[in-house]
């Protein structure tokens, strides 16, 4: 036993390092094992040698339905965010200029767009049977995706939504589909920024009947989700033509046209300190003649306080004023209505001046400064509407009962 104890240091020693050092590292990295490898059979290593190719696996298969013959959709897996990445990105108005899609929400929107020949991209629903319930043939180019109504009751801007959302293509009305024109007017849209009155002066142009609506630089987006739900439709039942400089607005007016302006300054007041004429969307309402002749600017004001107002009070004072219900509308013509904030800017009022046009009065009373942009093209264009009517039919009572001289 002795002789066994004298040996262990011996054999310590020997087993150690040149500097004395334990190999207990050593036998720890000894101890380790490395991952093994596992090879696939030999046949899918040559096949895979073979193809330069390099192999995925297949993506998830995704789940379809029909909703008639020739017309299959997808049904959205749960937490696909596609809807949400689509909407979010369509509600932009850089998106829609740069990308020219536009967003429709609801059932009847998405009809009647399909009616006048907008082209869809994408539609997402709740129900097959809402889709059912659609024109199938223009929907077979378009990505059709079922989801869940709790997705698009979370994007929606509706309180209470239809389960349907769909991206189209800008519309161009040059190769829509609309009824026929009633009203041989074109009225004429100056610097509209409110959603909410530019959708109801739509909607009141195609209740009308009226032939086309050209909005100027300066308006509200038609496409904008809150001028769709105000318009009800109107943007496919007439023609729309937007962001148009001054310049370019009587190449696309009715040759021969005569432009007015409706408006509710009364002119028959003096109006140094402000402008004459500030449209029917914001204007002073004064007591007097409306057809008083109004006082022109000095010539000798110098050039340097000639501003805008100074101007617009000289177009104005070009202008014969009459009241909107007195006879003023003959084929073809064309009314602007002023904006809601700063009213008929000067380029209107030029325009009405160099056609022969007129100011269309709508009095109201002492005290009252403004008169709602869309409220007063309803009571234009449905007063000229009127007038035209009548016309016809007195027309008509002279040819059936000819005056014998």
């Amino acid at each position: 036993m002795a002789a066994l104890r004298r040996a262990v240091p011996v054999l310590s020693r020997a087993l150690a390092g040149p500097g004395g050092a334990a190999p207990g590292r050593r036998w720890v990295r000894a101890l380790r094992r490395s991952p093994v490898r596992v090879l696939p059979p030999r046949k899918e290593r040559a096949e895979a040698q073979q193809s330069p190719v390099e192999h995925h696996p297949p993506p998830p298969a995704v789940e379809r339905g029909s909703a008639g013959p020739g017309l299959w959709y997808e049904k959205a897996s749960p937490g696909d965010r596609s809807l949400g990445k689509v909407v979010t990105i369509a509600k932009s108005r850089s998106f829609r200029d740069r990308h020219g899609k536009v967003l429709l929400e609801g059932q009847r929107l998405i009809r009647d767009a399909l009616e006048a020949g907008a082209v869809p991209r994408a539609l997402f629903f709740s129900t097959a049977l809402h889709l059912r319930e659609l024109p199938p043939a223009p929907l077979k180019g378009a990505r059709l995706v079922r989801v869940r109504f709790e997705d698009i009751k979370c994007w929606s801007d509706v309180v209470a939504p239809q389960g349907m959302i769909g991206i189209f293509s800008k519309p161009d009305h040059a190769k829509m589909s609309y009824p026929a024109a009633q009203l041989p007017l074109v009225l004429i849209c100056d610097n509209i920024r409110d959603p909410g009155n530019l959708g109801t002066i739509l909607r009141s142009a195609a209740g009308a009947g009226c032939e086309k609506v050209l909005l100027t630089k300066g308006c509200v987006d038609p496409w904008e989700p809150k001028v769709l739900r105000a318009g009800m439709g109107a943007h496919f039942r007439v023609p729309i033509v937007a962001n148009l400089d001054w310049e370019s607005v009587p190449s696309n007016l009715p040759s021969g046209v005569r432009v007015c302006v409706a408006d509710n300054k009364d002119p028959g007041a003096q109006a140094e300190t402000e402008p004459t004429s500030q449209g029917a969307g914001r204007s002073g309402s004064r007591s007097g003649n409306p057809k008083a002749p109004v006082k022109p600017k000095s010539k000798a004001a110098p050039p340097e306080h000639e501003d805008e107002e100074g101007t617009e009070g000289i177009c104005t004072s070009e202008l014969a004023a009459q009241y909107y219900y007195e006879n003023w509308i003959r084929s073809p013509a064309a009314v602007v209505v002023g904006g809601e904030t700063h009213g008929l800017s000067p380029d209107a009022l030029h325009l009405a001046a160099s056609t022969g046009g007129k100011r269309l009065v709508i009095p109201v009373v002492p005290g009252v400064d403004s008169l709602n942009s869309a409220v007063a093209a309803a009571i234009v264009l449905f007063e000229g509407k009127r007038q035209l009517q009548w016309r016809h039919k007195q027309e008509g009572e002279r040819q059936k009962f000819p005056v014998v001289g």
